[in-house]
Protein backbone atom coordinates (compact mmCIF):
# COMPACT_ATOMS: atom_id res chain seq x y z
CA UNK A 1 0.00 0.00 0.00
CA UNK A 2 1.58 3.65 -0.70
CA UNK A 3 2.02 5.86 2.18
CA UNK A 4 -0.72 7.97 1.42
CA UNK A 5 -3.81 6.07 1.65
CA UNK A 6 -1.76 4.67 4.65
CA UNK A 7 -1.84 7.45 6.54
CA UNK A 8 -5.18 7.95 5.97
CA UNK A 9 -6.46 4.57 6.88
CA UNK A 10 -3.93 4.91 10.13
CA UNK A 11 -5.85 8.08 10.73
CA UNK A 12 -9.35 7.25 10.11
CA UNK A 13 -8.67 4.33 12.73
CA UNK A 14 -7.37 6.68 15.31
CA UNK A 15 -10.67 8.86 14.75
CA UNK A 16 -12.80 5.79 15.30
CA UNK A 17 -11.08 4.76 18.48
CA UNK A 18 -10.71 8.15 19.72
CA UNK A 19 -7.14 7.70 20.72
CA UNK A 20 -3.90 8.43 19.10
CA UNK A 21 -2.07 5.28 18.03
CA UNK A 22 1.15 6.75 16.62
CA UNK A 23 3.41 9.50 16.84
CA UNK A 24 4.88 11.12 13.70
CA UNK A 25 7.90 13.02 13.58
CA UNK A 26 10.37 13.90 10.30
CA UNK A 27 12.45 11.49 11.16
CA UNK A 28 10.11 8.47 12.44
CA UNK A 29 7.39 7.04 13.17
CA UNK A 30 6.33 5.21 17.15
CA UNK A 31 3.65 4.13 18.85
CA UNK A 32 1.99 5.79 21.39
CA UNK A 33 1.60 4.50 24.91
CA UNK A 34 -2.11 3.67 23.81
CA UNK A 35 -0.87 1.96 20.91
CA UNK A 36 1.58 -0.15 22.33
CA UNK A 37 -1.12 -0.92 25.30
CA UNK A 38 -3.49 -1.87 21.94
CA UNK A 39 -0.72 -3.55 20.13
CA UNK A 40 -2.26 -7.12 21.51
CA UNK A 41 -5.59 -6.56 20.91
CA UNK A 42 -5.10 -5.91 17.47
CA UNK A 43 -3.09 -8.66 16.69
CA UNK A 44 -5.81 -11.02 18.52
CA UNK A 45 -8.57 -9.63 16.13
CA UNK A 46 -5.82 -10.57 13.15
CA UNK A 47 -6.04 -13.94 14.18
CA UNK A 48 -9.90 -14.48 15.06
CA UNK A 49 -10.35 -12.64 11.13
CA UNK A 50 -7.97 -15.45 10.02
CA UNK A 51 -10.50 -17.73 12.01
CA UNK A 52 -13.45 -16.26 10.33
CA UNK A 53 -12.13 -16.71 6.99
CA UNK A 54 -11.27 -20.27 6.84
CA UNK A 55 -14.70 -21.03 8.56
CA UNK A 56 -16.24 -19.07 5.45
CA UNK A 57 -14.36 -20.98 3.15
CA UNK A 58 -15.03 -24.69 4.57
CA UNK A 59 -19.10 -22.92 3.96
CA UNK A 60 -18.28 -21.81 0.56
CA UNK A 61 -16.70 -25.25 -0.71
CA UNK A 62 -19.97 -27.05 1.37
CA UNK A 63 -17.95 -28.38 3.92
CA UNK A 64 -19.89 -26.42 6.69
CA UNK A 65 -19.02 -28.76 9.63
CA UNK A 66 -16.46 -31.03 8.23
CA UNK A 67 -12.99 -31.58 9.72
CA UNK A 68 -10.86 -33.16 7.33
CA UNK A 69 -7.84 -34.50 10.84
CA UNK A 70 -5.20 -36.82 9.98
CA UNK A 71 -3.18 -39.28 12.24
CA UNK A 72 -0.03 -41.28 12.06
CA UNK A 73 -0.16 -45.09 12.04
CA UNK A 74 1.62 -45.73 14.81
CA UNK A 75 -1.11 -44.05 17.42
CA UNK A 76 -2.48 -46.87 19.50
CA UNK A 77 -6.27 -47.77 19.69
CA UNK A 78 -6.59 -46.65 22.91
CA UNK A 79 -5.55 -43.18 21.54
CA UNK A 80 -7.55 -42.74 18.97
CA UNK A 81 -10.67 -43.36 21.02
CA UNK A 82 -9.51 -40.87 23.59
CA UNK A 83 -9.34 -38.54 21.11
CA UNK A 84 -12.47 -39.23 19.26
CA UNK A 85 -14.30 -39.26 22.27
CA UNK A 86 -12.90 -35.89 23.70
CA UNK A 87 -13.12 -34.41 20.01
CA UNK A 88 -16.69 -35.00 20.05
CA UNK A 89 -16.92 -33.30 23.78
CA UNK A 90 -15.41 -30.42 22.79
CA UNK A 91 -17.27 -29.65 19.38
CA UNK A 92 -20.39 -32.46 18.95
CA UNK A 93 -21.63 -29.64 16.13
CA UNK A 94 -18.62 -30.80 13.54
CA UNK A 95 -17.98 -33.89 11.69
CA UNK A 96 -15.25 -35.72 11.95
CA UNK A 97 -13.71 -37.14 8.61
CA UNK A 98 -10.07 -39.00 10.23
CA UNK A 99 -7.41 -40.40 8.32
CA UNK A 100 -4.45 -42.79 8.90
CA UNK A 101 -1.60 -40.78 7.53
CA UNK A 102 2.13 -40.80 7.65
CA UNK A 103 3.60 -37.50 8.07
CA UNK A 104 4.89 -36.89 4.66
CA UNK A 105 1.45 -37.61 3.52
CA UNK A 106 -0.31 -35.15 5.68
CA UNK A 107 2.25 -32.95 4.40
CA UNK A 108 1.08 -33.79 0.80
CA UNK A 109 -2.67 -33.37 1.59
CA UNK A 110 -1.81 -29.73 3.38
CA UNK A 111 -0.43 -28.66 0.56
CA UNK A 112 -3.19 -29.54 -1.75
CA UNK A 113 -6.13 -28.00 0.61
CA UNK A 114 -6.82 -31.37 1.18
CA UNK A 115 -6.28 -31.48 4.72
CA UNK A 116 -7.23 -29.17 7.82
CA UNK A 117 -5.83 -30.93 10.92
CA UNK A 118 -3.23 -33.32 11.51
CA UNK A 119 -0.64 -34.90 14.18
CA UNK A 120 2.54 -35.09 12.87
CA UNK A 121 6.10 -36.22 13.42
CA UNK A 122 8.95 -34.09 14.21
CA UNK A 123 11.18 -33.08 12.52
CA UNK A 124 9.99 -32.24 9.41
CA UNK A 125 9.50 -29.17 6.93
CA UNK A 126 6.48 -27.21 8.97
CA UNK A 127 6.54 -24.34 6.38
CA UNK A 128 2.97 -22.85 6.11
CA UNK A 129 1.48 -24.36 9.10
CA UNK A 130 0.93 -23.17 12.94
CA UNK A 131 1.86 -26.04 15.65
CA UNK A 132 0.04 -27.21 18.45
CA UNK A 133 2.25 -27.91 21.42
CA UNK A 134 5.10 -30.42 21.03
CA UNK A 135 4.65 -33.77 23.13
CA UNK A 136 7.13 -35.72 23.57
CA UNK A 137 6.96 -40.25 23.73
CA UNK A 138 9.75 -42.02 24.88
CA UNK A 139 10.97 -45.06 22.59
CA UNK A 140 12.08 -48.34 24.27
CA UNK A 141 12.57 -51.72 22.26
CA UNK A 142 10.54 -54.49 21.38
CA UNK A 143 12.49 -57.86 20.94
CA UNK A 144 12.24 -61.41 21.40
CA UNK A 145 12.14 -62.91 25.11
CA UNK A 146 14.91 -64.65 24.50
CA UNK A 147 17.45 -62.53 23.40
CA UNK A 148 20.37 -61.64 25.62
CA UNK A 149 18.87 -57.64 26.05
CA UNK A 150 15.87 -58.72 27.33
CA UNK A 151 17.64 -59.66 30.50
CA UNK A 152 18.45 -55.73 31.12
CA UNK A 153 15.94 -53.73 32.98
CA UNK A 154 17.31 -51.08 30.90
CA UNK A 155 18.63 -51.79 27.50
CA UNK A 156 21.85 -49.74 26.05
CA UNK A 157 21.30 -49.19 21.89
CA UNK A 158 24.78 -50.76 22.08
CA UNK A 159 23.61 -54.37 23.57
CA UNK A 160 20.90 -54.75 20.25
CA UNK A 161 24.26 -55.14 18.16
CA UNK A 162 23.67 -58.00 15.71
CA UNK A 163 20.03 -57.48 15.24
CA UNK A 164 17.93 -56.16 12.58
CA UNK A 165 16.27 -53.29 12.63
CA UNK A 166 12.19 -53.24 11.92
CA UNK A 167 11.57 -48.95 10.83
CA UNK A 168 8.78 -47.79 9.49
CA UNK A 169 9.34 -47.11 5.48
CA UNK A 170 11.49 -43.89 5.21
CA UNK A 171 8.92 -42.37 2.73
CA UNK A 172 6.96 -41.63 5.70
CA UNK A 173 8.81 -39.97 7.60
CA UNK A 174 12.13 -39.11 6.06
CA UNK A 175 14.00 -36.73 8.26
CA UNK A 176 12.51 -38.59 11.10
CA UNK A 177 13.74 -41.93 9.74
CA UNK A 178 17.55 -40.66 9.32
CA UNK A 179 17.26 -39.20 12.72
CA UNK A 180 16.91 -42.25 14.46
CA UNK A 181 19.38 -44.30 12.63
CA UNK A 182 21.86 -41.63 12.94
CA UNK A 183 21.26 -41.83 17.25
CA UNK A 184 21.34 -45.36 16.87
CA UNK A 185 24.83 -45.79 15.30
CA UNK A 186 26.33 -42.70 17.80
CA UNK A 187 24.56 -45.01 20.64
CA UNK A 188 26.60 -47.83 19.16
CA UNK A 189 23.78 -49.32 17.37
CA UNK A 190 24.10 -49.94 13.42
CA UNK A 191 21.78 -52.62 12.25
CA UNK A 192 23.17 -55.28 10.01
CA UNK A 193 19.90 -54.73 7.60
CA UNK A 194 16.55 -52.71 8.28
CA UNK A 195 13.66 -54.43 7.37
CA UNK A 196 10.42 -52.24 7.21
CA UNK A 197 6.67 -52.19 8.22
CA UNK A 198 4.03 -50.00 9.56
CA UNK A 199 1.09 -52.21 10.86
CA UNK A 200 1.86 -53.35 14.87
CA UNK A 201 1.19 -57.13 14.18
CA UNK A 202 3.52 -56.84 10.83
CA UNK A 203 6.18 -55.44 13.36
CA UNK A 204 5.86 -58.21 15.83
CA UNK A 205 5.62 -61.11 13.26
CA UNK A 206 9.34 -59.33 11.62
CA UNK A 207 10.35 -59.42 15.03
CA UNK A 208 9.68 -62.87 15.90
CA UNK A 209 10.47 -64.28 12.57
CA UNK A 210 13.81 -62.47 12.33
CA UNK A 211 15.04 -62.44 15.92
CA UNK A 212 15.07 -58.66 14.45
CA UNK A 213 13.87 -55.42 16.94
CA UNK A 214 11.65 -52.62 16.90
CA UNK A 215 11.36 -49.42 18.77
CA UNK A 216 8.00 -48.38 20.00
CA UNK A 217 6.38 -45.71 22.76
CA UNK A 218 5.73 -47.05 26.17
CA UNK A 219 2.06 -47.61 25.59
CA UNK A 220 3.43 -51.17 23.37
CA UNK A 221 4.41 -52.63 27.20
CA UNK A 222 0.85 -54.19 26.20
CA UNK A 223 3.20 -56.39 24.11
CA UNK A 224 4.25 -58.35 27.03
CA UNK A 225 1.30 -60.45 27.28
CA UNK A 226 2.90 -61.99 24.28
CA UNK A 227 5.18 -65.12 25.16
CA UNK A 228 8.09 -64.41 23.05
CA UNK A 229 8.33 -61.21 23.06
CA UNK A 230 9.70 -58.57 25.62
CA UNK A 231 9.14 -54.14 25.86
CA UNK A 232 11.99 -51.99 27.76
CA UNK A 233 12.63 -48.76 27.95
CA UNK A 234 15.92 -47.67 27.05
CA UNK A 235 19.18 -46.23 28.94
CA UNK A 236 18.73 -42.68 29.09
CA UNK A 237 15.80 -42.60 26.78
CA UNK A 238 17.88 -41.41 23.47
CA UNK A 239 14.91 -41.97 20.96
CA UNK A 240 11.44 -40.33 21.20
CA UNK A 241 8.58 -39.90 18.93
CA UNK A 242 8.09 -35.73 19.23
CA UNK A 243 4.41 -34.86 17.73
CA UNK A 244 2.31 -31.39 17.37
CA UNK A 245 -1.20 -31.09 16.13
CA UNK A 246 -0.45 -28.87 12.71
CA UNK A 247 -2.78 -26.92 10.40
CA UNK A 248 -2.60 -24.05 7.72
CA UNK A 249 -1.31 -20.93 8.98
CA UNK A 250 -4.35 -18.66 9.54
CA UNK A 251 -6.91 -21.43 9.65
CA UNK A 252 -6.93 -22.72 12.80
CA UNK A 253 -10.57 -22.20 13.32
CA UNK A 254 -12.60 -23.93 16.43
CA UNK A 255 -13.09 -27.34 15.18
CA UNK A 256 -9.19 -27.56 14.32
CA UNK A 257 -8.25 -26.44 17.77
CA UNK A 258 -10.91 -28.67 19.21
CA UNK A 259 -8.79 -31.40 17.65
CA UNK A 260 -5.70 -30.32 18.59
CA UNK A 261 -6.62 -29.95 22.67
CA UNK A 262 -8.18 -34.13 21.89
CA UNK A 263 -5.46 -35.02 20.78
CA UNK A 264 -3.23 -33.69 23.25
CA UNK A 265 -5.87 -34.82 25.98
CA UNK A 266 -5.97 -38.09 24.39
CA UNK A 267 -1.89 -38.31 24.22
CA UNK A 268 -1.33 -37.42 27.67
CA UNK A 269 -3.60 -39.79 29.02
CA UNK A 270 -2.82 -42.85 27.09
CA UNK A 271 -0.09 -43.02 25.89
CA UNK A 272 2.15 -41.69 28.53
CA UNK A 273 3.02 -38.33 26.28
CA UNK A 274 4.15 -34.83 28.06
CA UNK A 275 5.27 -31.78 26.78
CA UNK A 276 8.94 -31.15 25.40
CA UNK A 277 11.16 -28.26 26.58
CA UNK A 278 11.03 -25.49 25.11
CA UNK A 279 7.59 -25.98 23.39
CA UNK A 280 8.31 -23.90 20.05
CA UNK A 281 8.17 -24.88 16.37
CA UNK A 282 10.55 -27.76 15.04
CA UNK A 283 12.78 -26.92 12.29
CA UNK A 284 14.80 -28.87 10.06
CA UNK A 285 18.35 -29.12 9.89
CA UNK A 286 20.69 -30.04 6.96
CA UNK A 287 21.55 -33.48 8.85
CA UNK A 288 17.89 -34.44 9.33
CA UNK A 289 18.39 -33.57 12.74
CA UNK A 290 16.73 -30.88 14.83
CA UNK A 291 16.07 -28.33 17.66
CA UNK A 292 13.03 -27.23 19.71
Amino acid sequence: MAQPPLSQRIQRLERELEVRLFERTSRQVALTKAGTLLLPEARDLLARAGTLRAAARRIRDGESGLLRAALPPDIAGATVAALLTEFARRCPEAELELHELSTAEQLDRFGASELDVGLLHHPCDVTGLDLGPVLRRDLGVLLPRGAPAAEHAEVPLAALSGHDLVLFPRSGAPALYDDLLTTCARGGYTPPAVRHGRGASFVRGLVLSAAAVAFAPRDARDDDTHPDLVWRPLVGAPLAWRHSVAWPRGHGDTAAQAFADAAEHALRTTADARPDTPTRPTHLRPAAEYWL
